[in-house]
């Protein structure tokens, strides 16, 4: 017998993910690995700030997004193609979103930049606009305001997260035990 879950969405916080992705741009959340070191925190960075929005993990194996500990995440966590694929092809718990035209991005919404023959390699939160140029926060060259246009890349994709969904009518909050470095919520919801 085959079950069906039912999922509900409720709103991605924006807001949240840009409060945290000011409060943490130039320095590491205790909570989280650093993997500056290790290829580079960029994506790692941006899970966080899209968690803090979201408040809600994928803990499907393999392909979900989530992170326990440095050996207990997913590879969405912190590799920028997983995290596309990820986000993209969402259909259960957690957030979701779509590619979308630059003209469509909105603050807490994510950016990931490429460069002709080595691929995307860069993801970064947008966290304002000066006119219509996106102001982003990142990790690895750690930045918070810095202009779209400052980088130096060949293409780039806009991803908007559309949402967030949650099994149940399940209402719980994580952003203020994310947001000052005391809990990662690892309820399985």
């Amino acid at each position: 017998m085959e079950v069906f879950l039912i999922l509900y969405i409720k709103p991605y916080r924006r807001e949240n993910a840009v409060l945290y992705a000011r409060k943490w741009a130039f320095s590491q959340n205790p909570l989280f690995g650093d993997y500056g070191k290790l290829g580079g925190n960029c994506t790692n960075f941006v899970s966080q700030c899209v968690y803090a929005g979201a408040c809600r993990m994928n803990y499907t194996p393999v392909f979900g997004w989530y992170y326990i500990s440095d050996e207990d995440r997913s590879a969405s966590w912190t590799g920028v193609d997983f995290f596309y694929n990820f986000i993209i092809g969402n259909s259960g718990v957690g957030p979701w979103g779509e590619e979308v035209s630059a003209d469509m991005i909105e603050s807490g919404d994510v950016i990931q930049l490429g460069r002709e023959g080595e691929g995307y390699y860069h993801s970064l939160l947008v966290v304002g606009f000066e006119g219509d140029v996106p102001l982003i926060a990142a990790q690895t060259d750690n930045a918070l305001d810095r202009a779209l246009d400052s980088y130096t890349y060949d293409y780039a994709r806009y991803i908007k997260i559309r949402g967030v969904r949650v099994k149940g009518t399940d209402t719980s909050d994580c952003f203020e035990s994310v947001y000052e470095g005391k809990a990662i919520s690892t309820g399985m919801m």
